[in-house]
C-alpha cells in the first residue's frame, strides 16, 4: 500500500514541490468558470472557422450547407478553450517553464463558494461539484421525459412533430445513460472513498478534477444538438443512420466520446486510490461494501469505456474524413458498431447498478444494527457481475441478424449473470432477517431499491430468453424493465445516499419528514408509471413511435399522469434540499446514525486533509451488536506505529 507518512507530502495531493504559497488573487482575476466560458467561446469560434477553411477545399462541402468538419473542430477547440480557461494546464506550463507548481494547500485556501467554481485538487470539493452537476443533468433528463409523456397523452392529437419527438426521445435517453454514468462514482466515490479507506487524498487529484470538468462540456454539447437539428437514432446511435443523419449527430458523437474519456479518468483514479492508498490495517476483508462497489465499477469503466470512445471516434471520422468503418457499401459494417457499442453498453448497465448495491449494502448494517450477512459473498458477487457483464452484450442483437448458433451461448451467459446478482440480493435479505429495522429516510430508499430491483430482475429473465425476447424486443416492456433496474435501483440508492451522507458532507441534516414524503410519493408514482408499461409493451406498443393504437390510450394516460406525479416528487426533494442546505441549516450531530464507518470518525464536514494523522484501522466497519468489538481505527497512533505497520505489511503481505 502506497501510504504517505510524511505530513508535507500528505498535504500536497498535487505532488511536487509546493514551494511558497502565492498571494491569493481576486476571484475575477483567477482561473474559474467565467474564464473557462470565455475560453470555450473563443475556442469554438476558432475551431469552426478552421473547419470551414479546411472544408472549403472539398467540393462536397462547398456545394452543401452541411459541414460536419467545422462542427466537430468547433466542439474540439471549445473543450480545449474551456480547460485552458479553467487553469487545467497551469501547473504543466509552470513545470515546463521551470517554476514551482502551486500547492494543493494554496488551492484549498480559497474560501466561500468560489472554490466550487474552480479546478481544485480537493477530492471533497470535486465530489460536491459532481453532486450538483449530476442533479442538474438528472433533472434535465427528467424534464425531457415529461415532454415525452405529454406527447403520448393522445394517439392522435400532438404537441410536437414526429421529428421533434424523436429528437426529444434521443436527448432524454442519451442524457440519462451518458451523463448519469458517474451519478454515484462522481459525487460519493470521489468524496467518500479516501475517507473510508483512511487516505488523505486520491491518487491522481488532477485527473479527478479533470474528469468532472469534462462533464459540463459534454452536457452543453449534447444540448446543442437541438440547435443543429437533433439526432434520430435514440441513445444508441446505430449506424448507418448515425452516418446519414444531420449535424446534430456530431453533438451526440462528440459529447458521448467526451463523457467516455471522463469516466475512464474517474475509474482509473478510483481503482488506483483503493489499491494503493489504504491506511495501515485496512485489509481487503475490512473494506466497506461501498468501496468494493467503487472498485468493481472502476474496473468496468477502465476496461469498457475505451471501446465506446473508439466507436464514437469512428462515427466522427465516417462523417468528416470519409472513412468507412460503418458504411456497408464501402466495405464497412453497421454490425461492427452494434458490437462496439454494446460491448460498452451492457457493462454500462452494471456500471450504474453496482454503485447502487454498494450504497444499500452500506446502509443495511447501520439501520438493522447487525453485521452484513455474507460479507465475502457480497464482494465476490460484485466481481462476478463485473466479469460476466463482458460476456452478455450480444443479447441486444438477438433480433438484429446475428448468427443463430450464437444465441444459445449469449442466452446462457445472460441468465448466468443473475447468479452473482442474486448473491448480493440474498446477502441483503439475510441482513434483514430478525433485524430491528430503523425506518429512517435512507433506509426507506434502500428498501425501495430492493423491491424495484427485484421486479426489474424478474422481468429481465424474459428478455434473456430468445423466443420471449422476439416478442418483447423494441417494445415498452423493455423500457419498463430497464427503468425498474436503473431508475428503480440506482436513483433510489442515489437519494438514499444523499439523505445518509449529507450530514457528513455539509454538517447539516435534511428535513426527515419531507424526506419520507419524498420517498413515498416517489415510490408510489414510480411504480404507477412503469408497471403498466409492461402491459403496454406486451400489447404491442413499440418505443420511439409518435402514434399508437387508440385502444392503448387509457393505459398511456395513466402512465403520463403518474409520470407527472413522479416529477412532482422530485420537486419535493429540490425544495427539501435547497431549504435544508441554504435556509434552515439544521446542525447535524457528529455521527447521527451511530455508524461504524471510518468516514464517520472525523468531524463533519471533514477537515481539508481528512485526517490529522494517518489512522491505523483496527477492525471492520460492520461489527454491530458485538460488545467486544474494537474501535474502527486509532486516529492518533503513537509515533512509529505507522512505520511498524508498513514494515509488517511489507514482510507478510496484505492480509485477505
Amino acid at each position: 500500500m502506497a501510504i504517505e507518512t510524511q505530513l508535507e507530502s500528505a498535504q500536497a495531493p498535487g505532488g511536487g514541490d509546493p514551494g511558497t504559497t502565492p498571494k491569493e488573487r481576486n476571484f475575477w482575476l483567477s482561473p474559474g468558470i467565467h474564464t473557462a466560458a470565455i475560453g470555450a467561446i473563443v475556442g469554438y469560434i476558432f475551431g469552426h472557422w478552421l473547419g470551414n477553411f479546411i472544408g472549403s477545399q472539398y467540393q462536397q462541402v462547398g456545394s452543401s450547407d452541411d459541414n460536419d468538419f467545422a462542427i466537430v473542430l468547433g466542439f474540439s477547440f471549445l473543450v480545449i478553450g474551456w480547460l485552458i480557461g479553467l487553469g487545467v494546464f497551469d501547473d504543466l506550463a509552470r513545470q515546463m517553464l521551470g517554476r514551482p507548481i502551486r500547492s494543493a494547500d494554496h488551492r484549498a485556501n480559497v474560501v466561500g463558494m468560489a472554490k466550487y467554481f474552480r479546478y481544485t485538487l480537493d477530492h471533497k470539493v470535486v465530489g460536491l461539484q459532481y453532486l450538483v452537476g449530476m442533479l442538474i443533468y438528472f433533472f434535465t433528463g427528467g424534464l425531457l421525459a415529461i415532454a415525452i409523456r405529454t406527447e403520448l397523452l393522445s394517439p392522435s392529437y400532438h404537441v410536437m412533430s414526429p421529428t421533434t419527438y424523436l429528437e426529444v426521445v434521443g436527448e432524454h435517453g442519451t442524457m440519462m445513460m451518458m451523463m448519469m454514468t458517474s451519478v454515484i462514482l462522481g459525487p460519493f466515490g470521489n468524496y467518500l472513498v479516501p475517507l473510508m479507506i483512511g487516505s488523505k487524498r486520491v491518487a491522481f487529484p488532477r485527473l479527478e478534477a479533470l474528469s468532472f470538468w469534462l462533464t459540463p462540456c459534454a452536457f452543453l454539447i449534447l444540448l446543442s444538438s437541438f440547435l443543429l437539428g437533433g439526432f434520430p437514432t435514440g441513445w444508441t446511435g446505430y449506424a448507418p443512420l448515425s452516418i446519414q443523419a444531420g449535424e446534430g449527430m456530431d453533438s451526440y458523437a462528440v459529447a458521448f466520446g467526451l463523457m467516455g474519456i471522463s469516466i475512464i479518468l474517474a475509474g482509473f483514479n478510483i481503482v488506483v486510490t483503493i489499491i494503493c492508498y489504504r491506511a495501515p490495517g485496512m485489509r481487503w476483508s475490512r473494506l466497506p461494501m461501498f468501496v468494493w462497489a467503487m472498485l468493481t465499477t472502476g474496473f468496468l469503466l477502465v476496461l469498457a469505456a475505451p471501446v465506446l470512445v473508439g466507436g464514437m471516434y469512428m462515427i466522427i471520422t465516417d462523417r468528416t474524413a470519409q472513412t468507412a468503418f460503418f458504411v456497408d457499401q464501402l466495405g464497412g459494417s453497421s454490425y461492427l458498431y452494434e458490437d462496439l457499442f454494446w460491448f460498452f453498453g451492457h457493462p454500462e448497465v452494471y456500471i450504474l447498478a453496482l454503485p447502487g448495491f454498494g450504497i444499500v449494502c452500506e446502509l443495511l448494517p447501520v439501520f438493522t444494527r447487525k453485521p452484513l450477512f455474507g460479507y465475502k459473498i457480497a464482494a465476490a458477487g460484485m466481481f462476478g457481475v463485473a466479469i460476466l457483464s463482458f460476456f452478455v452484450w450480444q443479447h441486444h442483437l438477438f433480433d438484429s441478424g446475428m448468427d443463430p448458433d450464437m444465441r444459445p451461448l449469449f442466452m446462457l451467459t445472460t441468465e448466468l449473470i443473475s447468479i452473482p446478482t442474486g448473491f448480493i440480493f440474498l446477502v441483503a435479505m439475510g441482513t434483514f432477517w430478525q433485524a430491528k429495522i430503523r425506518l429512517t429516510t435512507p433506509m426507506l430508499f434502500a428498501i425501495g431499491f430492493f423491491i424495484n430491483f427485484l421486479i426489474g430482475g424478474i422481468s429481465g429473465v424474459f428478455l434473456s430468453d430468445v423466443p420471449a425476447d422476439t416478442t418483447a424486443h423494441g417494445s415498452f416492456f423493455v423500457m419498463a424493465h430497464f427503468h425498474y433496474t436503473i431508475m428503480g435501483g440506482l436513483i433510489f440508492a442515489f437519494f438514499g445516499g444523499i439523505y445518509y451522507w449529507l450530514p457528513k458532507v455539509m454538517g447539516i441534516t435534511m428535513n426527515q419528514r419531507l424526506g419520507k414524503i419524498h420517498f413515498w410519493t416517489m415510490f408510489i408514482a414510480f411504480n404507477s408509471t412503469f408497471a403498466p408499461l409492461f402491459a403496454v409493451g406486451l400489447l404491442g406498443q413499440p418505443r420511439r413511435v409518435w402514434e399508437y393504437a387508440a385502444g392503448l390510450q387509457t393505459l398511456n394516460d395513466w402512465v403520463s399522469i403518474s409520470a407527472f406525479c413522479l416529477g412532482g416528487s422530485m420537486c419535493i426533494f429540490i425544495f427539501n434540499f435547497v431549504m435544508s442546505t441554504v435556509i434552515w441549516r439544521k446542525r447535524a450531530p457528529q455521527n447521527p446514525w451511530n455508524a461504524r464507518g471510518l468516514e464517520w470518525q472525523v468531524s463533519s464536514p471533514p477537515p481539508v486533509n481528512n485526517f490529522a494523522n494517518i489512522p491505523v484501522v483496527l477492525s471492520g466497519p460492520y461489527e454491530y451488536g458485538d460488545p467486544d468489538a474494537l474501535p474502527v481505527a486509532d486516529l492518533h497512533p503513537p509515533a512509529g506505529v505507522i512505520g511498524g505497520a508498513l514494515v509488517s505489511a511489507g514482510s507478510t503481505g496484505t492480509e485477505a
